[in-house]
């Protein structure tokens, strides 16, 4: 029992493997690294190419390629696509091969360091100011745009200026001002090849680089402000120049055939400028619903980017733009299928707990989260929420903890209480659809031995999905590293308080403290004393078998679910994408030699919706069929039944959720704050010189304080002191 507390749960390095193993594994490996080196080459050729493409250099590397090229069926489009579009639908491709290769295993064998590392994804570098808390990767990555605008700047201007000659007999300044505009206008595209890529959930990509859609889209954010400003002042200029030409109501309505068609642009820019303004933090904040409908405007930006600059320039973006559409039809498809609440529950603290069915192959981690629709409420909102679950509480459930704090969520509050309330409870159900779930590749929370979990509300949602998870990895001797777990929670009121007995530590792994050491320090900031209050829990027992009613789980097709699946679908659409625009060229474009510029736009978006819908759609299809095989094998287990024991009145009381009582682990504090440097100081002299991960889950105000003395503690650290890792598991759109 004691080697069980020092040993951390890894993977196990009893006996010698057999010699066939070591050389699959081998084996496994050199491919591994063969495709990351590969992908990680046609990376910094894309990313230079487009850094390098607004100087000679880059229009050069171009020329050539267009060169190499010419004499194709596919003309300049292809030649622009090759060099814009296609690495990044290659390396989705090789990604797709990766995680194949990769499987189900989230651990490998690795020496383990003696002594603690910084990270650069790990280190806050800027805690304070409009990008929030920033890493000093993504530093990195901000200060990389910014030299690629300077730069693009500088080198446009130059550009500009070797022109003027050329322009002698015309207008200076006007013609200065139509060429900026033109300028800003490709710098907008060349940051718009980037723009959809962090906001497709499921993306290989993302995968790949294991960042979660919760972390991308912030980038989506930076990006989105970036690109519209671009655009917004390539739209200024031009109008500036025209009004100077007294051309302007001509203009912005023109629509040609060979060129550039101005209306087109205007209604792009315009959509975009809808979602721009709407997106900004005091909008997105106070009026969100505003802001989700308006974002679906994407759509006619697009649409009309690509008729406004025609189909060989928005080859540029098509790439992005593709993976982004892959995505999104893929969760069209799954938040097609209705799935069943198996059980629903109003905690007294304001909080609503939902267990909804999904099928035993769904895969996710304990830092997943879904997106979720009630169509009794809306058939138009859906609301992102964390997993409160851990994936090895059950094969045939999965739950989430929602807090009421707008008009949706009270809603389902009140919908809740009425079927509770009802004689007749099944004269009313609640229709759920789900997208996801969503997260990390590999769950990051099981990489770390020593683990600090910061929560503030119902942000400690997540952590209990990740203490369940680690019970159960130590009661089954599963690979997890964790051995030393501080759960701090900051709360507003001690009615939240029950929230920690959703989950039952001693019945998951009985005599847990042995193994694993779990510490809870609780604050609650606006009570002096605890509540004698004991609050009823209103339950709705809508099924109440744990097992999966025929066709009413969640959907199998997910992104980030099976791998091998995942990978088809993406490369069978790529592939049909290819098929249909040869076959329209080779049948329509050239015998009957359309040239208008936006028509051909138009058919480049008609080709890659077809594509997605005819042979992504096939491939979705075979993917359902498979995920009903293989979920009608196990429809008759009954392994893991959720019940919910309601009173005469429909309640369920306070104190039988209490009956795994707060023990001497958790130490309560009333009328206070968290004070971090005080529990950093603390933690790093009782663990020492180690690695300790940070998960954050909370406000803003929440993550800017804990980063602040990560930051602090991590710079002015000793050689015995622990080194800490700031991680972020709050999803703020």
């Amino acid at each position: 029992m004691d080697n069980s507390v020092k040993k951390p749960l890894l993977l196990s390095d009893d006996g010698v493997e057999p010699d066939h193993v070591n050389k699959s594994c081998f084996l496994k490996s050199t491919l591994k690294w063969t495709l990351k080196i590969v992908m990680w080459v046609i990376f910094i050729a894309w990313v230079g190419l487009i850094f390098l493409y607004p100087g000679e250099l880059g229009t050069e590397l171009v020329n050539k390629i267009r060169h190499a090229t010419e004499g194709t069926i596919f003309g300049i489009s292809g030649s622009l696509f090759l060099a814009f579009s296609a690495p990044i639908l290659i390396i989705a491709f090789l990604a797709a091969a990766h995680l194949i290769i990769s499987g189900e295993d989230v651990f490998e064998k690795k020496k383990t360091t003696k002594s603690p590392r910084f990270r650069l994804w790990t280190f806050p570098v800027l805690v304070d100011g409009p990008f929030g808390v920033v890493s000093a990767s993504e530093l990195i990555g901000i200060i990389l745009f910014v030299v690629f605008i300077i730069w693009a700047a500088y080198a446009y201007t130059m550009r500009n200026l070797s022109f003027m000659t050329e322009f002698a007999s015309q207008n200076v300044g006007i013609v200065m001002l139509e060429l900026t505009g033109l300028r800003l206008g490709m710098m907008g595209l060349l940051c718009m090849a980037f723009l959809f890529l962090p906001i497709s959930r499921g993306s290989l990509l993302l995968r790949l680089i294991d960042i979660p859609f919760e972390h991308a889209t912030r980038y989506h954010v930076w990006l989105g402000h970036l690109t519209m400003m671009l655009f917004t002042l390539h739209g200024l200029f031009y109008v500036i120049a025209w009004a100077m030409q007294g051309t302007l109501v001509k203009e912005l309505l023109q629509w040609k055939s060979i060129g550039i068609a101005n209306l087109p642009g205007v209604i792009s820019l315009l959509a975009g400028l809808f979602m721009w303004v709407t997106s900004l933090h005091p909008v997105r904040k106070d009026y969100f619903e505003l802001f989700f409908y308006t974002h679906q405007l994407y759509v006619i930006f697009v649409v009309f980017l690509a008729l406004h600059v025609g189909e060989f320039v928005f080859t540029i973006t098509a790439g992005g733009i593709f993976i982004f559409m892959l995505d999104r039809f893929l969760r069209f498809c799954q938040s097609r299928k209705t799935v069943d609440v198996l059980s629903a529950k109003c905690l007294p603290c304001g909080t609503v707990e939902l267990v909804l069915s999904k099928p035993q192959n769904l895969r996710y981690n304990a830092l997943s989260f879904i997106f979720l629709q009630v169509r009794e409420l809306s058939w138009l909102q859906w609301h992102p929420f964390s997993v409160s679950s851990s994936p090895l509480d059950g094969k045939y459930h999965l739950a989430v903890l929602i807090k009421v704090l707008g008009g949706w969520t009270a809603k389902l509050r009140d919908s809740i209480l009425s079927m509770s309330e009802t004689e007749q409870e099944m004269t009313k159900t609640i229709t759920a659809s789900v997208e996801g779930p969503y997260g990390h590749e590999t769950p990051y929370h099981l990489m770390y031995e020593n683990l600090i979990l910061v929560a503030g509300g119902i942000g400690i949602s997540p952590f209990l999905a990740i203490i369940s998870d680690i019970l159960h990895r130590v009661r089954d001797g599963k690979p997890c590293l964790p051995r030393n777990v501080l759960v701090v929670w900051a709360v507003k009121k001690s009615d939240e308080l029950p929230l920690l007995s959703t989950i039952d530590m001693e019945s998951i792994c009985p005599f847990f403290s042995d193994k694993v050491n779990i510490e809870f320090n609780i604050f609650v900031t606006r009570e002096s004393q605890p509540s004698l209050e004991e609050g009823k829990v209103h339950a709705a027992a809508l099924n109440s078998s744990g097992c999966p009613l025929s066709g009413c789980s969640m959907s199998v097709l997910v992104g980030t679910g099976n791998n091998i699946w995942s990978g088809l679908y993406v490369i069978v659409s790529t592939i049909g994408f290819v098929v249909l625009m040869t076959l329209l060229r080779i049948f329509y474009i050239k015998p009957y030699n359309i040239s208008t510029w936006w028509y051909q736009g138009l058919l480049l978006i008609a080709c890659m919706v077809a594509s997605i819908i005819i042979f992504g759609g096939f491939v979705v299809y075979l993917w359902n069929l498979w995920g009903k095989k293989a979920s009608a094998k196990d429809e008759h287990k009954q392994d893991d039944t959720i019940k919910v024991e309601p009173d005469q009145n429909g309640t369920v009381s306070q104190k039988t959720l209490n009956q795994n009582s707060l023990d001497s682990s958790t130490i309560i504090q009333y009328g206070t704050r968290p004070d971090f440097k005080e529990i950093y100081g603390t933690v790093s002299k009782k663990w020492g010189s180690v690695d300790v991960g940070v998960i954050v889950c909370g406000p803003a105000t929440l993550q800017s304080s804990v980063a602040k003395e990560i930051r602090s503690h991590n710079i002015v650290r000793q050689r015995q002191d622990a080194i800490f890792h700031f991680n972020s598991h709050s999803f703020d759109l």
